[in-house]
């Protein structure tokens, strides 16, 4: 026990000395002497666990006082907020109910209802988040609908006021003119004089031009090319339920689709069936945005000329049809409208929507809401009944009737697999890829649940598995709906185990074993030791003793740090001054910054061995049973011995077969006066450890060195204030020293 408190208390200063470098012990008690205010015995084992103890007046988590967890929440690690993993994702740009781009720009990720449904992540019931249809077009308008002024026009284009004219003019004449048509409708030409161009087509100016020219210059003599360039500007009108109502400047070859998307579009409660545009008095065209968005017909949008007034009514009658329709929304009705036309509006069925008798339509009736209609959306009568402005339509999912049974064992493709109308032992294998070829035929396990009124009953079948391959109706059953087949291995079946041996062997590498095999055995099948084999330093690592150590360590280090929080409440309350309280924040950092430390420390999962030649080794209590993944490292003779812990140089000396402790602790420069001299001890070079204190205190008499020790000489513990005051810190140091080199040690 001495000796483990020894190397507990060694680990613990090395640690604090590599978070700490720069403060020592003695100057640690100066500056944060805080003195241990309860007076009570060390607790042993964890608070709460069986078997142990809390002194009173010592606060654990859960039983701090309101006071005690305000004073110490400024000074502990500040948790992530809850919205941490939202924050999280914002940064990644995955966030959920984004709707259009990511973070970085791209496109965010949004699964469509089949994608949903093939990922199981449908929802289980209709969604009524719909919108009236079309709307959002304008709610950000491309700008690929705005109309540009320096394209090339069709022949019809009408001339006037503002339109500049660019005629080229080359051979017996050369000649660039630039020039607008006045608010006349007349341009003038250096040349011919005085043209008059308003109410012409572009074709018909183009013409006008050239024969001018012709009456002075023979065709062969000069040529000419008439262009537009920058066309002039019209007012238009909107009126109505448009979004943003007004009279609007726009490009001469604007449309009328063109001034819509300049005015926002309409208004939620103006139409999108019947939009009109009036010229002089009489309604020109009736524009339905309906054929424009959903068939691509854009035959109705004329040009607009100057004075036109675009006219958008109050919206029609509105019915919604919502659940698994291609686009479920709020769709106006023109005329009087079937279910069958509203389906065509929203696209069609999806190819998961239920096509029999759960379709229901809703009504307003006598200022209620009430299903007036359920039955199979394909029956043709169902397809002609007329909807109403109001009308909500419900088209709901395939019912998802997952009868399956499950497949496990030695078999090629394990999992559920759907039972469909009937399913044998026979066909369920031949589902699942077959048999692995270390399946035990001769027997296979179905277990199968009976719901009965008293509860489920389970039942056990016992089959063999040849017969059922051969088709024998005794075995070969037919399944019922979550029935577990589980095809068992052969006996011990185990593939292999590895096992690593690496250093001086004439044959290192990975070897198989067997069950049982020594490890005298795969030192022999490695050929044995070199001449250089240093034995005593063997290392043998164990995966199994590693995971033990590792989550005893996490245990320990996670006590240890509810004892501090307690402990930080209980220095807080005597926190009087700012000094104290900064005084009390720099030891809790410290402590924090030890818990840190080690939890970075894993365990190594070494256990103490002493290897001999394999005459005297083999049969030997240390010649134990290999297990899977077991390493073993001969290392060559070391030549050093190494000296830490509080002595004034920490390092390696070369190894000297007469040298004793004192002399490698005199090469060290002697021990520090924070040295603890009764609890020095050896860390052997096979992984034991031997003390002072066991020895009896001499320090020329205790000990003989081998090449590849350590001499540890620890410091005070009562020098740490506030480790001294922790009061389970001798178990979470065991843990520790357990992976720095107190190993456990065979027999």
């Amino acid at each position: 026990m001495n000796l483990l408190i020894s190397a507990l208390l060694s680990t613990a200063l090395l640690l604090l000395t590599t978070i700490y470098p720069g403060i020592s012990p003695a100057q640690e008690v100066n500056q944060f002497n805080i003195p241990n205010t309860s007076g009570m015995p060390g607790i042993q084992g964890a608070p709460g666990a069986p078997g142990t103890s809390l002194p009173s007046g010592i606060p654990v988590p859960g039983q701090l006082t309101p006071e005690q967890q305000q004073k110490i929440k400024g000074l502990l690690p500040k948790k992530p907020p809850a919205d941490a993993d939202k924050k999280t994702k914002e940064k990644e740009g995955t966030i959920p109910g984004r709707d259009e781009i990511t973070l970085e720009g791209k496109p965010k990720k949004i699964l469509s209802p089949f994608e949903e449904f093939i990922q199981g992540k449908a929802p289980l019931f209709v969604s009524t988040e719909v919108e009236q249809f079309g709307y959002s077009l304008f709610e950000q308008p491309p700008s690929t609908f705005a109309p540009v002024d320096t394209v090339p026009v069709s022949p019809d284009y009408l001339v006037g006021p503002g339109d500049e004219i660019k005629i080229s003019i080359w051979g017996k004449l050369n000649a660039e003119h630039l020039t607008e048509i006045d608010n006349d409708g007349k341009i003038s030409i250096p040349q011919i004089g005085i043209l008059y161009l308003t109410g012409l087509t572009f074709a018909e100016a183009k013409e006008t031009i050239e024969k001018a020219f012709s009456r002075n210059y023979r065709p062969e003599e000069v040529k000419i090319n008439v262009s537009l360039g920058r066309l002039r500007t019209i007012k238009v009108f909107i009126v109505g339920k448009a979004q943003k109502p007004g009279s609007y400047t726009v490009s001469s070859l604007s449309t009328l689709v063109n001034a819509l998307f300049a005015a926002g579009g309409p208004g939620k409660n103006g139409t999108m069936r019947d939009i009109q545009v009036k010229r002089n008095g009489v309604t020109v065209t009736h524009f339905d945005f309906y054929d424009f968005l959903l068939k691509g017909d854009k035959t109705k949008d004329i040009r607009l000329l100057p004075e036109d007034v675009i006219f958008i009514p109050p919206v029609g009658p509105l019915a919604a049809i919502i659940g698994y329709v291609n686009t479920p929304a709020i769709y106006e009705l023109k005329t009087e409208t079937t279910v069958k036309e509203v389906l065509e509006l929203a696209g069609g069925l999806s190819d998961i929507a239920f096509k029999g008798k759960l379709t229901e339509i809703e009504r307003i009736i006598d200022n209620k809401y009430v299903t007036v209609y359920n039955a199979n959306i394909e029956d043709p009568k169902t397809a002609d009944f007329n909807v109403r402005g109001g009308d909500l339509i419900k088209i709901f999912p395939v019912i998802l009737d997952k009868r399956v049974v499950r497949l496990i064992g030695a078999v090629q493709r394990q999992g559920e697999y759907g039972i469909g109308t009937g399913l044998t032992v026979k066909a369920l294998l031949s589902i699942g890829g077959g048999l692995q070829y270390y399946a035990y035929t001769d027997e296979a396990e179905i277990t199968r649940i009976t719901v009965t009124q008293q509860g489920p009953e389970t039942t056990k079948i016992m089959i063999n598995l040849k017969k059922a391959l051969d088709g024998d109706p005794q075995h070969n059953i037919m399944l019922q709906e979550n029935d577990y087949l589980f095809v068992k291995s052969v006996p011990e079946w185990e593939l292999y185990r590895t096992v690593t041996i690496s250093g001086e062997v004439r044959f290192p590498g990975v070897y198989t074993i067997i069950k049982g095999e020594p490890l005298s055995a795969l030192i022999k099948r490695a050929g044995g030791f070199t001449d250089k084999a240093y034995l005593k330093g063997a290392i043998f690592t164990r995966e199994s003793i590693r995971k033990l150590q590792q989550r005893q360590l996490e245990e320990s280090i996670d006590r240890l740090e509810q004892q501090m929080i307690s402990q930080s409440a209980r220095t807080m309350e005597t926190a009087l001054t700012t000094e104290e309280a900064a005084q009390q924040r720099a030891v809790l950092d410290q402590r924090t910054a030890l818990i840190n430390k080690l939890r970075l420390a894993p365990a190594k999962g070494r256990l103490s061995i002493r290897l001999d030649n394999l005459d005297r080794f083999e049969g030997s209590p240390h010649d134990i049973v290999l297990e899977d993944l077991d390493m073993v490292t001969i290392p060559e003779e070391p030549q050093q011995i190494q000296v830490i812990g509080s002595v004034y140089n920490q390092t390696a000396f070369v190894y000297d077969p007469q040298g004793t402790v004192s002399t490698y602790i005199s090469k060290a420069g002697g021990l520090t006066r924070d040295a603890d001299k009764n609890e020095m001890y050896i860390l052997k070079v096979d992984g034991s450890a031997v003390s002072k204190r066991a020895a009896g205190g001499f320090l020329s008499s205790w000990g003989v060195l081998d090449p590849g020790d350590t001499i540890v000489i620890p410091e005070k513990i009562e020098k740490i204030a506030w480790l001294r005051e922790i009061k389970d810190i001798t178990q979470i140091l065991y843990q520790l020293a357990v992976t720095a080199g107190v190993l456990i040690v065979t027999f």
